[in-house]
């Protein structure tokens, strides 16, 4: 018997809806345009053959939305195909264990990729979670670097041209970096946390709001990426020394502290977008390449750190961290690379003629 072609669904109801809607310009992103972009993201699965989908129940109204979504097309649209959408029969605690049990069911069940719908906080929760699972990233959250915002539908295609095995893994998946910062000496050791984009060694002394919304909190980072036109931390070392996904390095930079003079020593001047309305000033005292490999020491003194945006980690008196960039990362779909792929072999004109 044949398995039939599966895709997992993480939609996480918070993304888009942080402390930072209060303290920048950003727009919110409600929960029935969510449910939107999922329905969307059926009809691109469903019309190149992926045959069920795996999601999560919520409290927020994302499944609701969903459930009603779906009886409708079984009564007006039955002849547009979409895949069975089952929903897991997991505790919901609207917490981030929800997407990492999630995320281990859906590897248990051997889903042929995870389509995630959320922010860099979302895409850092998965990815701790998914092995060799591919990714297959949309954007809902607020300062996001990592997934793309992107059309849902257009992403489908390209989710089950990937899962059905259309388009080779070799010409359709990315490898993607990562920080990993552990805990090598001290009351917390053996602790690890990864970051897809930056780990920030920031001044506030406590986790608090989590999200790391004003420049003078920032007292150093590491970067995996820096694009020159993107938003919020990594923005700073694009503002820089732009380094793309693909480059063989990332970048550590350390900063003054607030108020310091520019000139004399003190450091190099920037501007940054580091948040949606917020272009802010920053002086960098140093801005050097971090090679892939090289364990770096945390430097967090009285303060915390923040990994992908949000304060995790408040250290214990004596914790000593390291962090190493490596390429260990999750595996994403590189949509426009697979519909290329698609259009030069004319897979969308042979799916069109089995129709």
């Amino acid at each position: 018997m044949t398995t039939p072609v599966t895709v997992g669904v993480i939609a996480n109801p918070a993304s888009g809806r942080d402390i930072r809607r209060l303290t920048s310009h950003a727009s919110v992103f409600p929960t029935a345009e969510k449910a939107n972009m999922v329905v969307r993201l059926l009809a691109g699965l469903g019309a190149l053959g992926v045959a069920r989908v795996l999601t999560l129940r919520d409290n927020t109204g994302v499944a609701a939305l969903l459930l009603r979504a779906i009886e409708t097309h079984a009564a007006i649209a039955a002849h547009e195909p979409w895949p069975e959408v089952l929903f897991v029969d997991l505790p919901v605690s609207e917490s981030v264990a929800d997407t990492h049990a999630g995320v281990d069911h859906m590897v248990r069940e051997e889903v042929a990729l995870i389509a995630v719908l959320g922010g860099d906080g979302t895409h850092r929760a998965v990815a701790a979670h998914c092995g060799a699972t591919p990714l297959l990233a949309l954007s809902t959250g607020t300062n996001n670097a990592f997934p793309e915002l992107r059309e849902a539908t257009v992403a489908g295609l390209a989710g089950a041209l990937v899962a059905t095995g259309a388009v080779p893994a070799e010409s359709a998946l990315s490898r993607n970096k990562r920080l990993v910062a552990r805990c090598v000496e001290g009351p917390s050791r053996g602790r690890e946390e990864i970051a897809l984009v930056d780990i920030c060694v920031a001044r506030q002394q406590f986790i608090g709001a989590r999200a790391i919304s004003e420049s003078s909190d920032i007292e150093s980072l590491f970067l995996t990426f820096a694009p020159p036109d993107g938003i919020g931390l990594s923005s700073i070392g694009g503002a820089w020394a732009p380094v793309g996904r693909d480059a063989a390095h990332g970048l550590h930079m350390s900063f003054a502290q607030p108020g310091a003079p520019a000139g004399s020593g003190a450091g190099v001047p920037l501007l940054a977008p580091i948040a949606p309305g917020r272009v802010e000033r920053l002086t960098m005292r140093t801005c050097q390449r971090l090679e892939v490999g090289v364990a770096l020491p945390l430097e967090a003194g009285h303060g915390t750190l923040a990994f992908d945006g949000e304060r995790e980690i408040e250290p214990a008196r004596g914790d000593r961290y390291e962090v190493t960039l490596d390429w260990h990362g999750p595996l994403t779909v590189d949509v426009a690379r697979t519909l290329r792929y698609a259009a030069s072999h004319q897979l969308l004109r042979e799916a069109a003629a089995r129709v």
